[in-house]
């Protein structure tokens, strides 16, 4: 896993990735965190979030995706709309690690050799623990260019600009 500090959205537009990442629920609702700044910046990932039944546990572990089209001679991007909570608020862990690795082994299968980008899945609003869910994302991601970006305040980022480091 490579991990960076940035804004995987700016990252996005800007060609880094032809894929990118991120959990979501089983109810449709893109309203907080990085979700919300997607369905923001790429309304067709809302879109095809939408187009699922919205509750329905059986997507628990799946994925929808949208095509976006970039500015200039940038190759299209794809925004995966992980489904790896069934709920969105609650006190006790959201995450379901199994959906997580469920949903990564077939991110691999469907887009092996691409790069891909997220951000930590899992970890922040859905209260999972961000070692057990790098060691998944590594397992299931094996082989392949897979980056994490952690997001920066933009006064952190006038400061000192983006970091990179490797971790295996």
């Amino acid at each position: 896993m490579n991990t960076i500090q940035g804004d995987l959205i700016d990252l996005a537009s800007a060609g880094r990735f032809d894929v990118i990442v991120h959990g979501n629920n089983c109810h449709c609702n893109m309203d907080e965190g990085i979700a919300a700044r997607i369905k923001s910046a790429f309304p067709e990932a809302f879109w095809a979030d939408q187009s699922t039944g919205k509750g329905n546990r059986t997507k628990l572990g799946d994925y929808s995706h949208a095509e976006i089209e970039r500015q200039g001679d940038l190759p299209s991007l794809v925004v995966v709309n992980a489904y790896t909570q069934y709920d969105y608020k609650g006190k006790t862990r959201l995450v379901d690690y199994e959906a997580l690795r469920s949903c990564f082994r077939r991110i691999k299968q469907d887009f092996s050799g691409k790069s891909l980008g997220y951000s930590r899945i899992g970890a922040g609003m859905a209260k999972g623990d961000w070692g057990v869910i790098a060691s998944i994302i590594n397992e299931e991601l094996q082989g392949e260019n897979h980056t994490c970006v952690v997001l920066v305040p933009v006064a952190a980022q006038a400061a000192g600009g983006a970091s990179r480091r490797k971790r295996r």
